[in-house]
């Protein structure tokens, strides 16, 4: 097998062991809640902690491959994963749980943007396409047997076996990693930025904690307000300081180019309503239509089985119709399952919800395929490292604060409603709003040039007119 398949395959199994640990969880909140005496809804705290380690710990993750190299910092990295993954299994608290996800999240930080980095500084570009889709097959098995099993487990079993499913998986990771992945170092590693990464970290951690209190009435408001004042107040620091350092962990004026700040903006939208749906959807099986986590999982993995599917035409598709007409329909069309969401009640088939989920799931995977290359659309090899840390960062902060914004939506219905539990109309009320956010993303990308990208996507578009 040649190493454009090779390398991807390997660094592929980090992504499986991550979307199937983050698919095995939503499915088993309602348990997990249960066992360890909380709300289900005040899961979130350990859904949100994980992606701030993500959001905290990626802007290292190309300082760390450059400096010890990729494949010890990959390797090491999934050992992290596993430790995490044991004490979640092990905890008996939210306290321990959010604590133990965090972990988890340290490892996942170093995992992926290593692995993308990789692809990107060692891919040609013309090919850059059809590596990222190789590196995100595998790891779309992990979302497809995810539910399943993890809804399997916890109702025939226990929820605590959910996570030790990731040791033989990284284990298995850890060896391949010894024995086939080159080990990829940059000579000359630039100096870290310490401060910048303390106040960076300040800034996510503030901002997303704050809005998942705000949203959690378990937790006193003044805690919320004050974690946002004090990441808003380290995030100015951060826009005076970088500008005065001459490697900046994260160097802002990338987003000069005009397709990464498109790219990232729209996304970051696109994922404020998306990334609230692995929260709310099982939820609302479970709580509001009655069934059972193996029942919610067996259902919730039609999205994953679509995903996968549009992996293997996702490079032909942005072939054909070029990257902007890619990223508006699989915006659109994905908002439209949100929609759906909306208004499922106990009667809607479950055929029709299982092909509604599958048709969304494939347009969404489209979107992450497309744009994991486009982000790098006008960015130079110079500034590759950059990009790829500025983007996850974004990807990750707005997954956060998609679940924070879900939760919030959700516990502001049901208290609006006064009920005991929440209903199907509070989950309702949280799908259209989520929709409706996602939706902008839609008219950002649908501003784009025709002509955006084709050197990446070999799309011969019209020659572009004045003005575009």
């Amino acid at each position: 097998m040649s190493s454009l398949r090779l390398t991807p395959l390997i660094l592929a199994v980090a992504l499986f062991m991550e979307n199937m640990d983050s698919t095995v969880i939503a499915t088993s909140l309602a348990a997990i809640a249960h066992d360890i005496g909380t709300e289900p809804t005040a899961l979130k705290l350990a859904m949100t902690s994980y992606l701030v380690a993500l959001a905290i710990f990626i802007p290292i993750s190309s300082w760390m491959a450059d400096r010890f190299g990729a494949r010890q910092v990959f390797r090491w990295a999934m050992i992290v994963f596993i430790v995490g993954s044991v004490f979640c299994a092990v905890s008996d608290s939210l306290l321990t749980f959010v604590l133990s996800r965090f972990l988890q999240g340290v490892g996942g930080a170093m995992m992926t943007p290593v692995a993308r980095l990789v692809l990107v500084r060692v891919t040609p570009r013309h090919q850059l396409v059809d590596a990222m889709a190789w590196l995100s097959i595998p790891g779309l098995v992990g979302p497809i047997v995810g539910p399943p099993v993890g809804g399997f487990i916890t109702t025939y079993w226990s929820w605590h076996w959910i996570f030790l499913i990731n040791v033989p998986i990284g284990i298995a990771g850890v060896v391949l990693v010894n024995l086939f992945l080159p080990d990829w170092q940059r000579s000359g590693t630039r100096r870290l930025d310490a401060f910048g990464f303390l106040l960076v970290g300040t800034t996510f951690a503030g901002w997303v904690f704050g809005i998942s209190v705000l949203t959690l009435p378990a937790l006193p408001m003044s805690f919320g307000i004050a974690s946002l004042v004090g990441g808003t107040i380290a995030a100015l620091l951060y826009l005076w300081h970088f500008r005065r350092t001459e490697y900046p962990l994260l160097d802002l004026r990338i987003f000069r180019l005009p397709l990464f700040r498109t790219t990232v903006i729209a996304g970051t939208f696109f994922r404020l309503g998306v990334g609230a749906t692995p929260f709310l959807f099982p939820l609302m099986l479970q709580l509001g239509f009655g069934h059972s986590p193996f029942e919610s999982g067996m259902i919730s993995f039609a999205g994953a089985v679509g995903a996968f599917i549009a992996k293997f035409v996702a490079e032909r598709v942005i072939q054909r119709l070029g990257f902007r007409s890619t990223l508006v329909w699989s915006t659109f069309v994905t908002v439209l399952g949100i929609y759906g969401m909306a208004l499922y009640t106990i009667d809607t088939p479950i055929p029709l919800i299982l092909a509604i989920l599958a048709v969304t799931g494939f347009y969404q995977s489209m979107f992450w395929t497309a744009t994991n290359a486009f982000t790098f659309a006008d960015v130079s090899d110079k500034e590759a490292g950059q990009a790829n840390v500025i983007s996850q960062v974004g990807v990750q902060l707005s997954l956060a604060c998609g679940v924070a914004l879900g939760g919030g939506m959700l516990e502001f219905s049901h208290l609006v409603s006064g009920g005991a539990t929440p209903t199907v109309g509070d989950f309702h009320t949280a799908f259209w709003v989520v929709g409706t956010v996602a939706l902008v993303a839609t008219a950002v990308f649908f501003r784009l040039p025709r002509h955006a990208g084709h050197a990446l996507s070999g799309h011969r578009a019209a020659e572009p007119q004045a003005g575009e």
